[in-house]
């Protein structure tokens, strides 16, 4: 049966990036509709994602303090035992209330919400005007929508090893690994990016011994090499193993015990792991599968899968737009959610633009770590010249009362105009801090800038501060 209306915009995805589009989109006076084939709106992020996982962070970062770090305080604590029902159970109270919001969000700004699997139907033999979309619901039945212009934001996927293929059992993906029954007693995890490392903190914290095989020189690839070294000791002390440079070539099951085979090293030295349960933590990729763009001459790169898009968002099929992790670039929420407003802006005339120079980066183990623009060793490689600003946390008032004196941070500048080039922060709430240096980064700022600002004491933001005098070698707290 046809919906006879005609919408203005049809958001295919109800992530980050789509959900965003389709607010934004109805304030500037489109109508819009949205179609998605989840229960509820929020994607990969809200429901499988960027939620649960911090959720099962906090959860169990408390449990390992209360169980290792409260001495120090002075509380006793003589028994303290994980509930593993209550944390999962926490976790999806707290997806269940943000995506029922996104859902309200929705409907109070005029978005109508279709649940089901979208296609794109092709313009031949087509009486609607705009673009037909075919909605498939989870029994089968079928319904058609037109609009005038289609916005893809459909996400993205875990990527599947060859070597050990999910069996969503004892090989999983991070969507399982965030709702395990009981924690493993060993767990091996391919991959130290950001998943990998988070989703390893969060069951080393509650018992499991882990393994991270990673096949890059350093964990958390593309970071700055500082950071990385120094989350690695860190992360070492709370009991988790790395094996770096090291390529996963196949497993085995025996009963419920996983045997992962891997290379280790430079020397290629044929090495193995066992494990209750394997996360694979390789990376992401596009998911578009089922729109029918094949029929629509979208252009999809044949390596990547990535759509082809324009400074506008726009396909190589007029009308049809594409935003977030299926277009590329930082498989991000915020970024995609930026994407999201830019594109719909752009096509009611507002000049939006998304700034990809200063997409922040976080890792939300403990501590923390935050990332913006360049690194050393990519300015290094560019061949230009900067200077270097370092603080310690060890030297931070507010960080020592927390008892959370690792890590630092470092502040980039240019060396001629001192313009903030990049910054990298590990340590207590990297997250929120890396936010000023943002701020400054988008409107050109200095180190200068930020080290002529006032910042109250005592708090962790004076650790910015003094980076960004360091920058020119005059921080006034620094611990030589």
């Amino acid at each position: 049966m046809a919906d006879q209306k005609v919408y203005d915009i049809a958001v295919i995805g109800a992530g980050p990036a789509g959900y965003i589009a389709a607010i934004r989109a109805s304030q500037l006076g489109m109508s819009v509709a949205v179609v998605d084939r989840n229960e509820y709106p929020g994607g990969t992020c809200l429901n499988i994602g960027c939620i649960p996982s911090k959720s099962l962070l906090e959860s169990s970062e408390l449990y390992f303090r209360v169980k290792n770090g409260l001495g120090v305080h002075g509380i006793i604590v003589k028994s303290v035992q994980p509930d593993l029902k209550k944390m999962i159970e926490r976790k999806q109270a707290v997806v269940l209330r943000l995506v029922k919001g996104v859902k309200l969000l929705l409907k109070e700004n005029g978005a109508y919400l279709h649940r089901g699997s979208a296609r794109i139907l092709p313009p031949s033999g087509r009486k609607t005007s705009g673009h037909a979309i075919e909605i498939t619901s989870d029994s089968g039945k079928r319904q058609i929508i037109s609009a005038e212009r289609v916005i893809i934001a459909t996400g993205s996927a875990p990527v599947e090893l060859p070597s050990i293929p999910f069996d969503n059992s004892n090989i999983v993906s991070s969507t399982e690994a965030l709702s395990f029954s009981t924690v493993p007693k060993k767990l091996a995890v391919i991959g130290a990016g950001a998943i990998g490392l988070e989703m390893g903190s969060i069951w080393a914290r509650l018992g499991s011994a882990v393994t991270v095989i990673e096949l890059m020189p350093q964990i958390l690839p593309g970071w700055d090499k500082q950071i990385a070294r120094q989350l690695q000791k860190i992360l070492g002390r709370q009991g988790m193993i790395f094996k770096l440079t090291s390529r996963v070539t196949g497993h085995t099951k025996k009963g419920s015990v996983m045997t992962v085979s891997f290379t280790e090293g430079k020397s290629n030295t044929q090495t193995r792991v066992q494990a209750d349960k394997v996360l694979v933590a390789a990376g992401r990729k596009p998911y578009h599968e089922g729109l029918g763009l094949e029929e629509l001459s979208v252009q999809i790169d044949k390596k990547t899968g990535f759509i082809g898009v324009n400074r506008n968002y726009e396909t190589d099929a007029a009308g049809i737009y594409a935003i977030g992790d299926v277009i590329g670039g930082a498989m991000l929420a915020h970024k995609a959610g930026d994407e999201g407003i830019a594109c719909v802006e752009r096509m009611s005339g507002i000049p939006a633009q998304v700034n990809y120079t200063i997409v922040p980066n976080i890792l939300y183990t403990t501590p923390e770590a935050g990332s913006v623009g360049f690194s050393e060793e990519e300015l290094r490689y560019e061949g230009r010249e900067y200077s270097t600003g370092i603080f310690r946390f060890a030297a931070n008032g507010r960080a020592i009362a927390l008892g959370a004196e690792d890590g630092f941070v470092k502040i980039l500048a240019d060396k001629k105009t001192d313009g903030v080039l990049g910054a990298h922060i590990l340590g207590p709430r990297a997250s929120d801090l890396i936010a000023e240096v943002v701020t400054v980064m988008e409107f050109g700022g200095s180190s200068e800038d930020i080290a002529r600002t006032m910042h109250a004491h005592p708090t962790l933001s004076e650790a910015v501060k003094e980076a960004a005098l360091a920058v020119d070698n005059r921080s006034i707290h620094a611990l030589n």
